[in-house]
């Protein structure tokens, strides 16, 4: 081939990449950035409290519960091996409905996720799960090819009826695409699309929310940063426009909880700033209840995580009120899910035992106030 036709050839190629790109723009449809209406409880009727799961490991650990909805009821997934981090580590869970609960057992394993991987890869280990509210029979987890919690990354598993159907990593970075990490629900936006809350651990320590596509493709990724170590947002949306973000901050010496703020759904969050919440730099779980109110689970002893509460705020997250003590001894009490089922009840589920085991709770919000 000549130099004319090889110029010619790349100015072909050039334009088609051009009018491509142009396609692709003018079929891409432009992010909306209200957030959905938050649920509303009722408050009336008997107060109700149910524990419902109060599961200890036959041996190493068990840890950081997700709580999955479904038509029927709702299922708690966790990780479990000898310990975090480690290369016998897979993620176990039971379903929880109207017939009572099901036997602990696999739900994806290390093999078992490599197998429908694409392209296809070691996993070393599984960390920390949430439930893809965009498609049904599907989760985000926390996944290791190598090394530890510093070269993770995060996958969209996908599941049906025989178990796992495949598995993708989020392109959330182009360096590598690594040190992202999932633990909070995602969120819903008024179009009806969501946003997965994420954290980057390694080195400059940041929080994120990513907007996903309708194939769960990453569409936009934004920051949540501070000049502390702001991670694990746990995003709660008051209205159209407002939202707050509550988040652990990962210095080992910290001992009060994070907050940040949208007012433009989620776009742009203020600098992460400490509350008057005391915390031992640990993740907390978050309900909206209508207007400024927030029902809230967190560790606040900054010297004791073995208290885990629930409490609730009036005013958007500046202040809060103890509701009730749900621990207060028996090992570390960390990391809280908790998720409003369709007929307004509440599921709560913790790591107890310093992470030996999972305790889970169903309550009203007639219980809740009643403290």
């Amino acid at each position: 081939m000549g130099p004319g036709a090889v110029q010619a050839a790349i100015v072909v190629l050039a334009v088609l990449s051009i009018a491509l790109s142009a396609w692709a723009i003018r079929q891409d449809v432009p992010l909306v950035w209200d957030w959905a209406a938050p649920p509303r409880f009722e408050t009336g009727g008997a107060p109700l409290f149910e524990t419902v799961l109060d599961y200890t490991a036959p041996a190493g650990e068990a840890h950081s519960p997700a709580i999955i909805l479904r038509d029927d009821g709702f299922s708690i997934l966790w990780f479990e091996g000898s310990q975090e981090a480690q290369a016998d580590v897979d993620i176990v869970g039971v379903d929880i409905g109207a017939e009572g609960i099901s036997p602990v057992m696999p739900r994806v394993t290390r093999g078992g996720l490599a197998d429908v991987f694409e392209p296809r890869q070691l996993v070393v280990t599984l960390g920390n799960t949430v439930q893809n509210d965009a498609a049904e029979g599907s989760i985000f987890a926390t996944v290791v090819s190598i090394g530890g919690w510093a070269m993770a990354s995060v996958a969209d598993v996908r599941t049906g009826p025989d178990g796992l159907v495949s598995a993708r990593k989020l392109n959330l970075s182009p360096l590598l695409n690594r040190s992202f990490l999932v633990k909070s629900p995602m969120v819903g936006y008024a179009d009806g699309s969501h946003a997965l809350p994420v954290y980057f651990e390694m080195g400059q320590t940041y929080g994120g929310l990513v907007r996903l596509n309708a194939r769960g493709r990453v569409r936009d990724m934004r920051r949540i940063d501070g000049p502390m170590k702001p991670i694990q947002p746990m995003i709660v949306p008051l209205d159209a426009r407002r939202a707050v973000a509550f988040l652990r901050d990962f210095e080992s010496g910290s001992d009060r909880l994070l907050i940040s703020r949208s007012d433009d759904g989620g776009q742009t969050w203020e600098s992460a700033r400490e509350t008057q919440v005391p915390n031992p730099s640990a993740p907390v779980a978050a309900l909206a209840l209508g207007g400024d109110r927030i029902l809230m689970a967190v560790n606040d002893d900054a010297t004791d995580s073995r208290v885990l509460s629930l409490t609730i705020s009036e005013d958007g997250g500046e202040s809060w009120r103890l509701l009730h003590r749900l621990e207060a001894g028996g090992g570390d009490a960390r990391y809280p899910m908790m998720r409003a089922l369709p007929d307004g009840r509440i599921v709560l589920a913790y790591s107890a035992g310093s992470k030996t085991g999972i305790r889970a709770h169903v309550f009203n919000l007639a219980w809740a106030l009643d403290g």
